[in-house]
């Protein structure tokens, strides 16, 4: 009786000693993960990532230390983890397989926040949309279309191809084509040009207009015609020198003899 005594004494004291140790690599463990959680954030946050980037990777580098802290406190009280470790794994891959739409989204949108190709209020042309940017998020991009349609787009399906940014650099050149009979002025036409984009005042003085005679077509002389705007009145700008030299034409007997190609308007004045 005595021996079994002995022996069960013994048990409790080396296992009461392995749960102590458990328990201060827990409680340890868990102030070491929070403390190199609030590093990682501060560290992101003074290099201004997005809050929404920071946080992601805050809460998984937690979720990562304490597995490990758990995972740890385990192995002292005897337990084989190696099996457990196996479950896990696998069960992230399964998880992984069964997520990749929605993990190659939030991979995009990682690094569409990281490196911002665009951020909000810009003009944007991707995922065969166009349209002003509303919102950023780590699944999705939401835009605005020029008539007032929202269109959100899968982060993945917006990277896998060119993005257009019409806004970033602050000015856009607005390409007109004007076509005038072969019995007219190319001068007097070219000067009646000149004078309509020189009394629109939201034409930028510098980079200088370019009004040039680019095609001899089949019924006609065709000229480009184009003046540099900020990026906010392109469309505006589109559409006013377009009726503006017609009429300008017509009130100095300039024939313009077919209809203009159609051309894409983007006006992303929001």
């Amino acid at each position: 009786m005595d021996a079994i005594l002995q022996k069960i004494w013994e048990m409790t004291t080396i296992y009461g000693i392995k749960a102590i140790i458990a328990l201060l690599i827990l409680f340890f463990g868990r102030l070491i993960a929070k403390l190199v959680t609030k590093i990682v954030e501060r560290l992101m946050e003074q290099s201004k990532i997005d809050h929404t980037i920071v946080k992601f990777v805050g809460n998984l580098t937690h979720i990562a230390l304490m597995a490990f802290v758990i995972i740890a406190a385990l192995g002292q009280l005897g337990i084989q983890t190696a099996s457990l470790i196996a479950v896990i794994a696998a069960a992230g891959l399964a998880i992984g397989l069964a997520l990749q739409g929605s993990l190659a989204n939030f991979a995009a949108g990682f690094l569409m926040i990281i490196f911002r190709p665009f951020k909000v209020g810009d003009f944007i042309e991707g995922g065969g949309v166009a349209g002003t940017v509303e919102e950023i998020s780590i699944f999705t991009t939401i835009l605005k279309s020029p008539d007032n349609k929202t269109v959100i787009i899968p982060n993945a399906k917006l990277t896998e191809d060119n993005i257009v940014n019409w806004t970033v650099k602050g000015t856009r050149r607005v390409d007109l084509v004007m076509g005038i009979g072969y019995g007219d002025n190319i001068d007097k036409a070219k000067q009646i040009m000149a004078d309509v984009v020189a009394k629109d005042d939201r034409v930028l003085k510098n980079p200088a207009p370019q009004i040039a005679l680019v095609e001899l077509a089949d019924s006609s002389m065709n000229f480009v015609v184009r003046p540099w705007v900020k990026s906010g009145d392109y469309g505006d700008v589109y559409f006013a020198l377009t009726e503006n030299i017609k009429k300008a034409f017509d009130a100095n007997d300039i024939s313009i003899p077919y209809p203009q190609r159609d051309v894409h308007i983007y006006n992303h004045k929001s």
